[in-house]
């Protein structure tokens, strides 16, 4: 996360440690580096293979493997930057510093306003604080206000990179947040919350596509392909066994996800809550689960040559 000196200047000066503070921050570790090095690699390695970097792969990839392929790297970007998230915050905890979160669930959002509140919170809060609040923020009249969000969101993309892809990246979620902010509510469109989280996260799909793809050659190759008009077809032999032999994985990478675990543990222990005493499967589960995670991710960075280190890129 940015963290900001005056967040944790007390800290830095009495800082204090206890058993509790370091088995949760062993605990926190333990799971960002399980996203990394289980979900997040393997994610990045489907990507790949099904939606290469390249444009002679790109050009012979079916619908599908298109598709599953832009999947794979909206899981992985998600499950490789929160990874880098929780480690920190891991890290911080087992020596007395404690830093905000930065994630909070993004792909469970129903809007784009909703996505950019909890995706990258300190890079959103920074923007907000040192550019878009300086400018004027919301209280202007509405060009200008219009204007102070073209202007983050330009800035946002190029502080990703000195590509116009990232640029792009930036102005096409300036759109939605326009469009959510003073087209939709004259419209009077109401959607059930499913379709539009439904809706968001094909925006958000979308999104990435731009983001990976610098070349813009590659990136109307990718497009045209999704819909059917590079000519491959539907599927190939490849991406069925690819989808095959990768289904459970994928269902438990869009589960990591979500809050699903957290909400499944905090069920179990309020169940418990009014005992005196927590029961022994919750201690046991709270002694054995970080070093089996941190056991078995250690032997997926070991066995794996595949580990790619996506913040170099930016």
């Amino acid at each position: 996360p940015i963290v900001r000196y005056s967040a944790i200047e007390k800290e830095l000066t009495k800082r204090t440690c206890s058993a509790a503070s370091i088995a949760a921050g062993f605990t926190r570790f333990s799971i960002g580096l399980a996203k990394k090095a289980i979900f997040a690699n393997t994610c990045g390695r489907l990507a790949d293979q099904l939606a290469p970097l390249d444009g002679a792969g790109l050009m012979n990839a079916p619908v599908l493997g298109l598709w599953l392929g832009a999947a794979a790297y909206m899981l992985e970007i998600y499950l490789d930057f929160s990874a880098y998230s929780d480690m920190a915050i891991g890290m911080g905890q087992m020596i007395g510093l404690h830093y905000r979160e930065n994630f909070n669930y993004p792909y469970t959002a129903v809007s784009v306003t909703d996505f950019w509140r909890r995706w990258h919170i300190s890079l959103s809060s920074f923007f907000r604080d040192y550019v878009y609040i300086p400018l004027g923020g919301s209280r202007c009249s509405v060009p200008r206000h219009i204007f102070n969000l073209f202007a983050v969101w330009f800035l946002t993309g190029l502080w990703h990179g000195a590509s116009w892809n990232y640029v792009l990246w930036g102005l096409y979620y300036f759109l939605f947040l326009v469009m959510e902010k003073y087209i939709l509510p004259r419209l009077h469109i109401g959607a059930p919350r499913w379709l539009s989280h439904i809706g968001l996260l094909f925006i958000v799909l979308f999104s990435w596509i731009l983001f990976r793809f610098e070349d813009f050659s590659q990136l109307g190759i990718v497009l045209a392909g999704m819909f059917g008009l590079n000519g491959n077809g539907f599927t190939s032999l490849a991406v069925h066994v690819t989808m095959q032999n990768h289904i459970f994985f994928f269902a438990a990478a869009a589960v990591a996800c979500t809050p699903f675990a957290k909400k499944l543990y905090g069920r179990l222990a309020g169940i418990y809550r009014t005992r005196t005493e927590q029961p022994i499967f919750l201690s046991i589960l709270e002694i054995i689960v970080p070093p089996a995670l941190m056991l078995l991710s250690t032997m997926a960075l070991a066995g794996n040559s595949y580990n790619p280190f996506l913040y170099f890129r930016f």
